[in-house]
């Protein structure tokens, strides 16, 4: 018999926002494009990502994004980031979730101070007496917060996370965390480590390539995940130029360059963080046009 799928599993897809020339969010944009990702086989999308803009939008934008997703593709299918600098902000963000309607959160350690063991432990307790489902994410590179897989098997016997979308890039720590930790779900964090990860048991993909080859990513992740290593490793060569944009500080605007040249941008974006050097523009344009033209998106 096969079980129900959890809110986290499958390909969630961490969206960027469309922006009005007058820098707006277009809100009408955003949900034509969590629409089109899960129509296009994706399982839902996760809006409100650390890497996104959220930590420079007011909290009625903030607020905005999550129902506007959860209006476009139901609860169900969409898990918020409700990351902050402090846990009580952070908790009052997953109170507006489960009253949206979502079935899981996902949440970064205090993000304001390198945060020791017990505040980490504290922040996730607090989070999770919201009652929703959380899904820890570990971005040591960002947050100067390493969750390691002994801290996360702490969380998760404390009954405070279910998951971890894993970003430090070091895949042995698959291992790791299914040893300390057996009934917590391991989640792909970086996509130039999909592969790697989803041979070692990941039961999701927080992504970011699929917002511009939604089709590609999904077909990816299925082939890895189902055992089908030879059409795997196939795509993966393929794709990971483009993949491999997520461990570096120009991942975000590499998105949108491909969403751009994939013709499915919803409208002016926030200037991004500085130019592509031109080899690197380059790279992506030469890459995405390849996989455009073998039809994979």
């Amino acid at each position: 018999m096969k079980l129900p799928r959890k809110p986290w599993h499958g390909v969630m897809v961490a969206t960027p926002l469309p922006f009005r020339a007058d820098l707006s969010i277009d809100l009408d944009a955003y949900a034509a494009h969590c629409a089109w990702l899960v129509g296009q086989g994706c399982d839902g999308v996760v809006p409100n990502g650390s890497l996104g803009e959220y930590q420079v939008l007011t909290a009625d934008e903030r607020a905005q994004v999550v129902e506007t997703a959860v209006a476009a593709v139901g609860g169900d299918r969409v898990m918020p980031g409700v990351s902050a600098y402090g846990s009580a902000e952070a908790r009052r963000w997953a109170e507006h979730a489960r009253e949206s309607g979502c079935a899981s959160v996902m949440l970064l350690p205090p993000n304001a101070y390198r945060a020791d063991e017990r505040a980490v432990r504290a922040h996730f307790a607090e989070v999770a007496q919201e009652g929703l489902p959380v899904v820890a994410y570990n971005n040591p590179h960002d947050t100067k917060v390493d969750l390691t897989p002994e801290l996360l098997a702490a969380l998760h016997a404390d009954g405070h996370i279910q998951a971890v979308k894993e970003f430090s890039g070091d895949v042995r720590r698959a291992y790791s965390i299914a040893e300390l930790a057996p009934g917590l779900d391991l989640l792909a964090g970086a996509d130039d480590v999909l592969l790697e990860l989803a041979v070692a048991g990941a039961k999701g993909w927080v992504a970011g390539y699929p917002n511009a080859l939604p089709a590609a990513g999904v077909e990816l992740y299925r082939a890895a995940v189902g055992g089908d290593l030879i059409r795997a490793r196939q795509l993966y060569r393929e794709l990971h130029p483009l993949l491999r944009w997520d461990s570096r500080p120009e991942f975000v605007q590499a998105i949108k360059l491909s969403m751009d040249l994939a013709g499915r941008h919803g409208g002016p974006c926030r200037p991004p963080r500085g130019p592509l050097l031109p080899e690197q523009e380059a790279t992506v344009r030469a890459a995405t046009g390849k996989a455009l033209a073998e039809g994979l998106n």
